[in-house]
């Protein structure tokens, strides 16, 4: 199962595992990950699952889609590596990720 690794804007981390298939906002619901209020239920309708992705991960990403993109600009604290944690497939290739939630959702 792979691994994320979620570091608060406090700099406290919460390692959360969850299969390959799941979305990284739904890793943190499972795991009560502080942050990650996930409003929406992971339909991209909301940015409560905001997360920074630390640049060595960013690129191995697929690129935000249009209404993640969209999504994003309602963001006070964007990042160049924001995305939303309910556009995030995990994988085993993203086994070991690390995202940082933003203070605005502390």
């Amino acid at each position: 199962m792979p691994i994320v690794t979620f570091i608060a804007h406090t700099g406290t981390e919460t390692t959360a595992t969850a299969p390959a298939g799941v979305t990284v906002m739904r890793a943190a619901v499972m795991n009560g990950v502080p942050g990650i209020d996930a409003d929406c239920g992971g339909c991209c309708a909301c940015a409560t699952c905001h997360v920074i992705v630390d640049p060595a991960w960013s690129a191995r990403l697929p690129p935000a889609a249009a209404d993640e993109a969209e999504m994003l600009e309602s963001v006070s604290s964007l990042q160049p590596t924001s995305r939303l944690s309910c556009q995030i497939t995990l994988t085993d290739a993203l086994d070991g990720l690390i995202v940082t939630t933003p203070a605005s959702q502390g």
